[in-house]
Order: C-alpha cells, then structure tokens, then sequence
C-alpha cells in the first residue's frame, strides 16, 4: 500500500472518529426529554438521519418509560421520510409486537400500510396506465398494504385513521382486482385457456363486488368456449347476461360460437 493511500486511509479514519465523538459529546449529558426533544426539532427541520440517531441513543440509553416507547414509533415515521422504508417497516412492526395495547398502536398499522402503498406506487401506476408488459409485476406490496390497513380497521375501527384506510382499501381491491383479469386477458390472447379461467375465477371469489366483475366473467365465458366446455361456458354466459345485460362479452361470444358452428 502506497504511503498517500496509508495517509488517506487514516485521516479518513480520525474523522470518522472525531464525528463519532462529537456526537457523543454533545448527547452525552442529555435526559431522556432533551433527547427526545431535539430529536423531534431535528424531524420538524426535515434532518431524519439525525433525529434517528437521537431516537436509537434515547432507546439506548433509557429503554424504560415513556420517551423510549415513542422514540420507537417516532423512529419508524423518521426512517420512512428519510427514504428507508424498509427500515420503517421493521421498525413499525416492532412497535406493533412490543407495545400492542399501547394508546398509539393504531398509527404503527397505518403507517405501515402508507409505506407498502408508496412502495407500490410503480405498480400501480402500470396498473391505472394500462402497460402491457407483466413481467415483474407481481403485487405482493399492493397486498401487503391492503391487508395491513384491514387490520388497521378490523382492531381499530375507531381510529382517526381508519377513515384513509378504508378509501385506500377500495383503491387497492379495485386495482388488485383488475390486474388479475389483465393476466386472464393475457393468458386467453396466448392460448392458455386454463390459466386465463383460473384467474378469472380467483377474481370472482376474491373481488366479488369489483367493476372487473364482468370481464372476468366474459373471459371465462369465452376461454370456457375454446375449450369446449360447453355447459361451463353456458353458465358463465347466463351469470354475466344477468348481471351485466349490455356486456359487450355477449356478443363476442355469440360472435365466436356462430364462427365455430
């Protein structure tokens, strides 16, 4: 090794060390209350890696009491502004395991969800833009985001923060609900008739009362009829001509069965 790199290698390792020390130093005489305070200044003026490292010195240091808890809940908000949602997750959770009776335990589920629906923010944009491409849009975190603001609601009904919940639980089942019949659509324009039905019915048994109701009806119907499965496909076509009388399904299936007769 080089006796410049020697020199950078070390330098670089006292200031690392002096920035460790100086921020020991200036916490080092602080309560819980100063703590927690400044750490709360440091969130207010938008500095979320330090109001972190306050928070993680307030738990720290005194692990018992008040303070410690929220620093716990307070963490997890800091984490997510500062672009860690990952972290924000974790440490939600964490919250939610230690402190399940706790006053605040309601915000922990929310935020939680907030960070899983902003993560799938991509996805759900290919979803109300109509992209075609579906590979690696698998939804997990748009799911993961609707059953967290389920419970949410389900343990919480009350909660000041149910209210958003329950509207981004409907944005969700509806967008959820219409990505499976995009792969049914898929699956039926290649051929395979089998998968397209199976998410057709995985619509029908999980989002009943989504708009996407009628084309996974539909796409059933027609695949039932490429297949052969005459009875299967009859029945498709009376739900959907009871539900859905000027489905525009009816008449391509009309249309196909008079091209195959």
């Amino acid at each position: 090794m080089s006796r410049s790199l020697i020199t950078a290698v070390l330098l670089a390792a006292i200031w690392f060390a002096g920035g460790c020390a100086n921020f020991d130093d200036i916490t080092k005489n602080w309560g819980p209350d100063q703590l927690y305070r400044e750490a709360k200044d440091k969130v207010a003026n938008g500095d979320y890696a330090t109001a972190i490292k306050y928070f993680e010195s307030l738990e720290a240091r005194y692990p018992y009491g008040k303070y410690a808890e929220q620093a716990q809940i307070e963490i997890a908000y800091a984490y997510n502004k500062n672009n860690e949602p990952a972290l924000a997750i974790a440490a939600a959770d964490r919250f939610i395991r230690l402190h399940p009776t706790h006053p605040n335990v309601d915000y922990a589920y929310y935020l939680k969800g907030l960070v899983q629906f902003r993560l799938e923010r991509s996805w759900i944009d290919w979803a109300i833009g109509g992209g075609d491409d579906l590979s690696d849009r698998d939804p997990k975190g748009a799911r993961d985001a609707y059953n967290t603001f389920r419970d949410l609601i389900e343990r919480y009904p009350k909660s000041r923060y149910a209210p958003d919940a329950a509207a981004r639980m409907a944005f969700l089942f509806d967008h959820l609900a219409n990505y499976e019949v995009r792969v049914a659509r898929f699956y039926y324009e290649r051929g395979a008739y089998v998968a397209a039905v199976n998410r057709c019915k995985y619509t029908l048994e999980n989002f009943p009362r989504a708009p996407s109701v009628e084309d996974a009806l539909g796409i059933q119907a027609l695949a039932y009829h490429q297949m052969g499965l005459v009875h299967l496909k009859d029945d498709s076509v009376r739900i959907l001509k009871n539900n859905f009388p000027k489905s525009l399904y009816l008449g391509e299936i009309a249309k196909l069965a008079n091209e195959t007769s």
